[in-house]
């Protein structure tokens, strides 16, 4: 079946919920959405595939602002690979500056862990460590 779909079924094909659908459609990421005369939305088969992209983008952890960078390079046949790659490698370096973050806020609570008695005592290193 190659469309027209309703919102449920473009969901369901896609792999994105109905509401995420509606909000990227309100992004204007899934431009071109007929609907019918009672105003439902349909939706074609090149529509549940640019939310599939979406949805790949988002499993990758892009921004928003960076998938709508990428959904444009990606329907501009004429773009330069280099663009897209720029996007791709400043994002892998965002993601590891945050893996640093958070493996560096694991090392704080699991020291400060250590020196929690965990007992009926009031006195707390954790609480303490926080209130610095």
């Amino acid at each position: 079946m190659n469309g027209p779909f309703n919102i449920g079924e473009a969901a369901a094909r896609s792999g994105v919920s109905a509401k995420m659908v509606r909000h990227y459609e309100s992004l204007g990421l899934v431009p071109g959405v007929a609907r019918t005369d009672a105003g439902y939305r349909q939706y074609t088969e090149s529509n549940v595939h640019t939310l599939r992209f979406i949805r790949r983008a988002r499993d990758l952890g892009f921004s928003m602002a960076e998938i709508a960078e990428l959904l444009k390079l990606w329907q501009n046949k004429q773009r330069a690979s280099a663009d897209v790659k720029r996007i791709a490698l400043a994002h892998a370096q965002d993601l590891h500056r945050r893996i640093e973050e958070m493996e560096a806020m694991k090392r704080t609570l699991e020291r400060l862990a250590d020196c929690c008695h965990g007992d009926h005592r009031p006195d707390c290193p954790i609480l303490d460590g926080l209130a610095e």
